[in-house]
């Protein structure tokens, strides 16, 4: 029986040698090798508990009735036993297998060490005492050895998994775009969001030398990582490198992005990788555009009403002249007209820096928007002779809730621009009544809309070429309007209607 046994403890090493190689699966392995261990010991359960973070815990269990084992995981995870080795925790083991079985199961345990580490312990629960020659006891850490070092490998194929998980799971949730060079410039890793920015998939990009993925529609802001290596970089210099400009992609139109390149080192000093990071800096160019637009427009609407204003001034200051009363009557009125255009200008831009703030806020009480429309026709009936106004509201119109002063302002501003783009012909300000909501719509017989500016015509400081010719203006007023009726919980649209006159509307919650 002897030689017998001896084969099979042979073969059990065989296959814990086989298991180092072939499972990776930290779970199965854990299984497989309390299994051989089992068997091997003539046993009748095991379990393999490891020692993480200072306390020990139940890694896999075979044999173990529910209920025992319910008792042991929270008894293993305690302070005190947390604090036991090996061999303390094994006798700690048999004493709790002899108590539970009422003296008819003993226990061997087999510590677990790898690279000199104590990594945990196979305890064995069987029903006979734990009496091994010096060559079973040799056999016996032989197979812990090579266990140890099986789980050992899972484990750092389990961390190493993980870690790969969490890398992809960071470089796939990043916003920036992210590429991964070799240090041949060949890209190696890609992200989601790169994937968006160059209009590419993966397939396209992985394996792809750089310069074939990163090419500029114009020359960029910056040296070009080809220039930059041609300079030393980053041997000379290992800072990050940084470039702007236009990205160009398979379909039109191209990107505006900023773009970071930073080397990574081995320790002997000699470049691995090169971790391109591409930023989408659209918004950023866009509030630059703003920027200087607003600059623009403001200086120039805000030049004009000064420079009248004080042009009248210093004509009716002069000495050598004596001015009749109606002359100075005609001066005055620019002059108040000039001042009260730029207060309303200074207010538009404050409603805007409000807007942008969050700080817009209506102050809502009971509204009658017939009342409201008939006010402003009369007002503006007064200051045209080409143009006629029509108030058309149907009967028992409902009273709704809002900002008198700020629907007022919406209004008048529709009106305003009517009245500008409109050479002559009726202005129509028109109600409707729908079960939720109310619109009101105000049409000119101008030349309307053009469709290209239908898109645009909401924007801040937005002007089409055809109103920058005709009229004065920052580009505020339809932006402030939307702002005010969104605020409201409605919206405001155009109602596109070629060549029939311009016509916007807007709703209202009842």
């Amino acid at each position: 029986m002897l030689p017998d046994f001896r084969v099979r403890q042979r073969d059990y090493l065989l296959e814990i040698a086989r298991a180092i190689t072939q499972e990776l699966d930290l779970e199965k392995l854990l299984a497989r090798i309390l299994r051989i261990a089992v068997e091997m010991l003539a046993g009748q359960a095991g379990i393999i508990a490891f020692k993480e973070s200072g306390s020990w815990r139940v890694a896999a269990a075979q044999g173990i009735p529910p209920a025992f084992l319910r008792y042991l995981e929270p008894l293993l995870a305690e302070e005190k036993v947390a604090e036991l080795d090996v061999p303390e925790l094994n006798r700690m083991l048999k004493e709790l297998a002899y108590s539970a079985s009422m003296g008819l199961l003993n226990g061997v345990g087999l510590p677990l060490v790898a690279h000199k580490q104590v990594i945990g312990v196979i305890f064995i629960f069987r029903s006979y005492p734990d009496v091994f020659s010096p060559n079973d006891k040799l056999l016996l850490q032989s197979f812990a050895d090579q266990a140890a070092i099986a789980i050992f490998n899972a484990q750092l194929y389990t961390q190493i998994s993980y870690e790969k998980q969490r890398l992809d799971a960071l470089l796939d949730s990043a916003a920036d775009g992210i590429l991964i060079l070799t240090a041949e410039h060949i890209v190696e890793r890609v992200n989601i969001a790169c994937e968006r920015m160059l209009g590419l998939p993966r397939v396209e990009i992985v394996g792809k030398p750089h310069d074939h993925i990163i090419r500029w529609a114009h020359n960029p802001e910056g040296l070009t990582l080809e220039e930059a290596e041609g300079n030393g970089w980053p041997l000379t210099s290992n800072a990050y490198l940084y470039v702007e400009g236009d990205l160009q992609r398979p379909e039109p139109p191209s990107l505006p992005v900023g773009i970071t390149y930073a080397p990574l080192l081995s320790a002997e000093g000699k470049l691995r990788n090169i971790v391109v990071t591409v930023r989408d800096i659209t918004k950023f160019r866009t509030a630059e555009e703003i920027k200087n637009t607003f600059v623009s427009i403001v200086s120039h609407e805000l030049k004009t009403p000064v420079a009248l204003i004080k042009g009248y001034v210093s004509t009716l200051r002069r000495d050598d002249a004596t001015w009749d009363r109606g002359i100075v009557q005609d001066s005055l009125q620019v002059i108040e007209e000039e001042a009260d255009r730029l207060a309303s200008m200074i207010e538009d831009l404050l409603d805007a820096s409000r807007l942008q703030a969050g700080g817009l806020k209506p102050s809502q009480a009971d509204i009658s928007l017939p009342a409201i429309a008939e006010r402003l026709a009369e007002r503006f009936r007064t200051q045209t002779r080409n143009h006629t106004f029509t108030v058309d509201f149907p009967e028992k119109f409902p009273v709704i809730l809002a900002d008198e002063g700020r629907i007022e302002q919406v209004l008048s501003n529709l009106l305003s621009n009517a009245l500008k783009y409109a050479p002559q012909g009726e202005i129509r300000i028109m109600g409707q009544v729908r079960p939720e909501q109310v619109i009101i719509c105000v049409s000119d017989q101008g030349p309307g809309i053009a469709p290209e500016d239908i898109p645009h015509v909401f924007d801040r400081f937005y002007r089409s070429t055809g109103a920058v010719k005709l009229t004065k203006g920052a580009g505020l007023g339809l932006y402030l309007a939307r702002a005010i009726i969104e605020a409201h919980g409605g919206r405001i649209w155009v109602d596109p209607k070629p060549n029939s006159g311009a016509r916007i509307c807007f709703s209202l919650p009842r």
